[in-house]
């Protein structure tokens, strides 16, 4: 009787458990699901440099900048980095030669992902995906979560075991040693809680004080003034309390055939992804005229190769090219003239055949000479 009390009392404790885990679960796989799918903030490309108009990018401006940005447009000199004004705070905005634009205040250029992303916090390798602006709150979720979820399991694991030790005679070890499951989870929890434990706590921080992992490593906020911190929680209210901004790319739209994206207007000008100049990614590609043909197969004649190929001429058949004349053989024409010119005498003109290679054979020797030294 009081064996069926205390299974009945198992039965009962063990369904809350088990819901709540199942919630727990499906919250954690929900949270990963949406900061590995969602666009994280990434800033659309422009086809072509900034335009000459602006006065702010006039060749001939004065700038406190000595670096400038020639390479994907080598007629135009744009500025590395212009001063924004942000909450009464100059913040400098750099030129991205990948995607041709000033990126926007908070916004750095991923070399992973090869885009430019709103407020950058990091590119997660678990995840897959770059943490910016619009999947940030959920990547906080995904991870306080998992923390959450390390602890619950590491406790349950551990009153487990220490409601079996009735049936191994009271003993701890034994009871570890019938419940190996539960030990199993316990070692498995403890590490992991160290890193998402960690991260939650410090990207708990991060948000506090309203930076990202970019900004403390880089820019050290906790030195200096940061001109985005609006009080802890304000911070934690713009995260979680404020309206998701919509993604500025249209990824099932229609991609139309443009030729100017391809520098149609005489400058030649490269699209970041053809393969051109790529200054955030260190790797340099091949430079296309506007026709789309490179500059070693421009002012080639194909008329001779349609022509063979029209009477049907294998290429081996193709007769070869004349060979070009070598100045130290001398042709039967030349010792003809030579004889002749030897003939009339031993004080006798020599002939301007004789001559040149006269000279062409005293060069030669001169220079084994020089290299013989």
């Amino acid at each position: 009787m009081n064996s069926s009390t205390s299974d009945q009392k198992k039965n009962v404790l063990g369904l809350p458990v088990l819901i709540a885990t199942v919630v727990l679960g499906l919250a954690d796989l929900a949270f990963l699901l949406l900061t590995s799918s969602r666009d994280p903030g990434i800033v659309p490309r422009n086809a072509r440099p900034p335009e000459c108009g602006d006065e702010q990018q006039v060749v001939d401006m004065t700038t406190p900048s000595t670096e400038w940005v020639n390479a994907a447009s080598p007629h135009l000199r744009v500025p590395r980095s212009k001063d924004v004004v942000v909450n009464g705070c100059v913040v400098k905005v750099k030129y991205c030669d990948t995607c041709l634009l000033y990126r926007p205040p908070r916004t750095s250029h991923c070399s992973i992902c090869n885009n430019c992303v709103q407020k950058f916090d990091h590119h997660c390798p678990w995840v897959g995906q770059c943490i910016g602006l619009r999947n940030y709150r959920f990547f906080f979720l995904f991870i306080s979560t998992s923390t959450l979820l390390c602890f619950y399991v590491f406790a349950l694991s551990w009153l487990n075991i220490a409601a079996e030790r009735e049936e191994y005679g009271g003993s701890l070890l034994k009871s570890m040693g019938g419940e190996v499951l539960s030990v199993v989870l316990i070692v498995y929890t403890f590490v992991s809680v160290w890193f998402v434990g960690g991260l939650t706590v410090f990207h708990l921080y991060l948000m506090s004080t309203n930076q990202t992992t970019y900004e403390n490593f880089r820019y050290r906020y906790d030195k200096k003034e940061n001109p985005y911190n609006r009080g802890a929680l304000a911070n934690i209210a713009e995260v979680f309390c404020t309206r998701m901004p919509p993604s500025l790319n249209r990824f099932r739209s229609w991609v139309s055939e443009d030729d100017d994206a391809y520098g149609g207007g005489g400058g030649g000008v490269l699209s970041p992804m053809s393969g051109g100049l790529d200054l955030e990614m260190g790797r340099k590609g091949v430079h296309y005229s506007p026709g789309g043909i490179p500059a070693i197969l421009q002012g080639m004649d194909y008329s001779e190769m349609e022509k063979m190929d029209a009477v049907g001429v294998h290429v081996k058949d193709r007769q070869a090219a004349p060979e070009a004349p070598d100045l130290f053989v001398i042709s039967p024409a030349r010792q003809h003239d030579v004889g002749c010119g030897g003939g009339g005498g031993g004080g006798g003109e020599r002939s301007p055949a004789t001559v040149q290679d006269q000279d062409a054979e005293r060069t030669l020797v001169s220079s084994n000479a020089n290299s013989q030294r």
